[in-house]
């Protein structure tokens, strides 16, 4: 058990806790959340000893054996493995007083050693750091190299792999997921799974903690708010919190007919209906949550298109690579109402293709057809880096094509929390995160028809996730993602291509088919011909003549019809439902509907708005069996 007792908690002249006091009992797996600079990092180095309290004390159980993931590793020739290994440091220990005892001939003190060596399993140790090595995705030609060679990308995901090595009964983790791809960052929660010590995490990836976790620390305003449960249970509980302060009940509604004008839209382009099926229910959780976000500081849209265009991009046999092909016949057409997730191990070509497509990089061969009207939005972490850092938030706006007054840009900063003084402050006072936001503000401004974004919530917090995803949900144009980011990608991606062992293709399911796909690899290589072909899932049928193509598609119209129709018939009736639905739920905003005289008024349109709802989720599975129905003729 761990204890808080009564303590403050400064950086600087800020305080960040005051008289806080709670109680992290053994075994529970908590995650920290709030917004960045709220003081999370700050609370993980009091509980590591690394900085002070101004008030108060930490009280831990005697012996409590403490591992946590540093943010930064400097060069060094020590070899990936060693690195890792390094971090157990009893073996390391052992290992060194084996070689003095057998230098100095000390039998009896090796049976000793050997028996303690054996007591730690200590003749498993590399085997394990190695499996945590690939496990985060190293290949095992990159065990031998020296750290200074690697990225800093990749040395955060050493650190992590020397947290885990490190044997602990308390594991705290700030940001684990970050620069880890989406197979990395399912494998690392399968591993905290079977952790059977207590765990602190810190994470922007809700779909992570959700899955991790059992218990959340949230601050809020210098205090520390306890919930049972994941995250999504903390995001309910905050909501009918939230709900009962009637000043905020307005915004709640409004964000709900934001999401309910988003399900129409969607429910009339969707094409997949075991996506569409998963979307809509997570369309409906996000209606419920909606409290639990109403008071964020984020709130900002992608401009509305100018001249809107059907059809944008084409590829055809389109071969990525540096200097021998990584992917090769990469096919794929891009159209206005387009939204492609990738899929794929890490160094398989996702982000070398966005790169291709935004023009930053040539295709090795093939073609790339693109629209006159063709306006792309590219983000990925260098464009975060390669900011003016001596230029202000208003000059990297006003930099950008179209004229806009200053009051005009601070608006529209402020959608992305930054305010006041933030607006005229050198870029390069800012953090990680501060810049991610406004690389993303940038990208927005400029108004494009595509965008091409590469794990765009890297460094990002909660909040401004959450935000994220309501932008790019009632964004016009076509996106093409790369991102770890679960929930990012059920709630904003209708279609998903893998790109696995050089071969592109259309991956016919969902992310939990893709999770159950990936718990069936393993790291390490295999026959590429048929782990590809599996992957692919979607073999070309033989070509056909231009006759038989015009019967087949004549039948499939004919065969269609009935089912078009009804879907059609469908789309109208649950339009009309949540016409109705947000006309009942601004009545219900009116204060004056709740006084007395109005009783009887109040209970009709309550009991006609359940009478709506209910008839909108049956209406709703109609469409979807509608949708299963006409995906078979595909």
């Amino acid at each position: 058990m761990i204890s808080l007792n009564n303590i403050m908690l400064m950086r600087g002249s800020q305080i960040l806790l005051r008289h806080v006091s709670l109680v992290i009992h053994k075994g529970y797996r908590t995650g920290v959340i709030g917004r960045n600079g709220c003081g999370k990092t700050s609370l993980f180095r009091a509980l590591s000893g690394d900085i002070a309290l101004e008030e108060g004390e930490i009280e831990m159980p005697n012996g409590l054996r403490r591992s946590s993931m540093a943010q930064e590793t400097p060069g060094s020739c020590r070899s990936a493995l060693d690195f890792v290994l390094d971090a157990h440091v009893d073996f390391r220990r052992l290992e060194e007083s084996i070689k003095q005892a057998e230098k100095g001939g000390k039998n009896l003190l090796l049976a000793d050693l050997f028996g303690k060596l054996e007591e730690i399993d200590g003749y498993d140790i590399t085997h394990r750091a190695e499996r945590l090595l690939s496990g985060l995705g190293f290949a095992v030609d990159e065990f031998d190299r020296p750290v200074s060679n690697f990225s800093g990308g990749w040395r955060v995901r050493l650190n992590l792999a020397a947290s885990l090595m490190c044997p602990s009964d308390l594991l705290m983790l700030d940001e684990p997921t970050n620069h880890l791809d989406l197979e990395a960052t399912i494998w690392l929660e399968q591993w905290l799974q079977g952790y059977q010590g207590t765990i602190l995490l810190i994470s922007h990836d809700r779909a992570f903690l959700d899955s991790v976790i059992n218990n959340v620390i949230s601050f809020d305003s210098g205090g520390l708010d306890c919930y049972k449960g994941n995250y999504s249970s903390y995001e309910k509980q905050r909501a009918e919190k939230m709900a009962l302060q009637q000043a905020l009940y307005v915004k709640q509604q409004r964000r709900k007919s934001e999401i309910q004008d988003f399900v129409r839209r969607f429910s009339a382009k969707a094409t997949k209906a075991k996506q569409a099926q998963s979307r809509l229910k997570e369309l409906h959780r996000m209606e419920d949550i909606a409290p639990a976000h109403v008071d964020s500081p984020f709130r900002f849209q992608f401009p509305q298109l100018d001249e809107p265009s059907s059809y944008l991009m084409q590829m055809d046999s389109l071969s990525i690579g540096f200097d021998k092909p990584l992917v090769e016949k990469i096919e794929l057409n891009v159209r206005s109402e387009s939204r492609f997730g990738l899929l794929g191990f890490n160094g398989s070509g996702k982000s070398t293709l966005l790169k291709i497509l935004s023009g930053q990089m040539q295709q090795l061969d093939g073609d790339i057809i693109r629209s006159k009207k063709l306006k792309i939005g590219y983000f990925a972490q260098h464009q975060v880096d390669e900011l003016d850092q001596q230029a202000t938030p208003i000059e990297l706006i006003q930099k950008e094509e179209g004229y806009a007054s200053e009051q005009q840009i601070r608006d529209y900063l402020g959608g992305f929390d930054f305010r006041g003084t933030r607006v005229s402050e050198a870029i390069k006072n800012f953090s990680g995160g501060e810049k991610a936001r406004l690389a993303l503000a940038k990208v927005a401004w400029q108004k494009p028809n595509l965008l091409l974004l590469d794990e765009p919530t890297n460094h990002l917090d909660l909040e401004m996730c959450h935000a994220l995803t309501v932008a790019l949900q009632s964004y016009q144009g076509a996106m093409v993602v790369v991102s770890h980011d679960r929930h990012l990608l059920v709630n904003t991606v209708d279609e998903f291509y893998s790109i696995h062992k050089g071969v592109f293709a259309e991956f016919k399911g969902d992310l939990k088919d893709y999770e159950k796909w990936l718990s069936t690899q393993t790291f390490s290589d295999f026959d590429a011909q048929g782990e590809a072909a599996e992957m692919a899932s979607a073999i070309a049928p033989p070509k056909l003549d231009k006759k038989e193509k015009r019967q087949q598609a004549a039948n499939r119209r004919k065969k269609l019809a009935p089912l078009s129709k009804q879907e059609r018939r469908l789309e109208a009736e649950i339009e009309k439902i949540q016409s109705k639905l947000t006309k009942i739920e601004s009545s219900l905003g009116d204060d004056s509907m709740y006084l007395e005289a109005n009783k009887n008024d109040l209970n009709a349109l309550i009991q006609e708005q359940g009478a709506l709802k209910s008839k909108l989720v049956s209406s709703e599975e109609e469409w979807l069996e509608v949708q299963e129905e006409i995906a078979n003729f595909s």
